[in-house]
């Protein structure tokens, strides 16, 4: 797909997406969910990187420009006000398909995040695995005071900072900082606006310390057991350990460890 709306670009196993559309601070139309669903959905499927045959194995998404993301692109929001019910739920589907894409990413997604974050964008910021912010970042739950819903971004918002807070951000629609954005869980860690890209980078490096296979079946794992009750949830983790001791990546871990050596892994590419 030749991506209008983003630009991506690789260093070593790392994908760097960034949001371009500065002009418009970011704001997301029809064409920008497209291209975001079609490269999380592609990313660590096939040999990108920079070496042959080197797979991505962390991805992060950034902004180029003022603010990471204002929402809605107005123009869009113009066309759907016109649009049947249908056509919305249509409309509203793209949303979601793109936000889910980066949460069901294969591989891990930092989110390094500046300037202004608004409405569906703070879908984008939910559905990231890590999330590091520049101190001076703002974000808001913009839709209530269009007469709307933050609806589609709530079945990512939801789980990631729990029905109390949720309830708080949505009802009020207020501005808030990084203080309260790391207090409630949609941001992990708070940094200056100089070192975020560096902090971002530091984070993509630490992911890729680990076993890639490891942290594609924990990415699943983990998204899987918040849906069991604790039975079910007990032997889930079971079945999964053992499967994982048992891997040809979960025996060379081990070996590597007992043997003082570094993994496979870390030499490849």
């Amino acid at each position: 797909m030749d991506y209008q709306h983003l630009k991506v670009h690789y260093e070593g196993r790392t994908a760097w997406v960034t949001l371009d559309r500065p002009e418009v601070r970011n704001a997301m139309d029809e064409r920008t969910l497209e291209e975001l669903e079609h490269c999380f959905t592609s990313l660590g499927k096939a040999p990108k990187a920079s070496g042959p045959g080197c797979a991505v194995r962390v991805a992060v998404l950034k902004a180029h420009g003022a603010d990471f993301c204002a929402g809605a692109d107005i123009r869009w929001m113009r066309r759907a006000s016109e649009y049947s019910p249908a056509k919305n739920r249509k409309d509203a589907e793209r949303l979601v398909r793109a936000i889910r894409a980066i949460d069901e990413c294969p591989v891990p997604v930092v989110a390094a995040v500046h300037g202004g974050v608004y409405g569906g964008g703070l879908g984008l910021v939910a559905a990231c695995d890590v999330v590091v912010a520049a101190a001076d970042a703002k974000m808001c739950f913009s839709e209530c005071r269009l007469g709307i819903l933050p609806a589609v971004v709530s079945s990512f918002v939801l789980p990631k900072i729990g029905l109390s807070h949720t309830r708080r951000l949505y009802l009020t629609s207020e501005v808030f900082g990084m203080e309260t954005a790391r207090t409630v869980g949609l941001v992990h860690e708070v940094v200056a606006r100089e070192d975020l890209e560096p902090k971002a980078r530091k984070l993509a490096e630490e992911i890729l310390k680990n076993g890639p296979e490891a942290v594609k079946v924990a990415k699943r794992y983990l998204a899987k057991l918040a849906s069991l009750d604790r039975p079910a949830r007990i032997k889930f983790s079971l079945d999964t350990l053992v499967k994982a001791r048992s891997s040809p990546e979960g025996q060379e871990g081990l070996m590597a460890f007992l043997e003082r050596r570094p993994p496979q892994w870390l030499k490849e590419c």
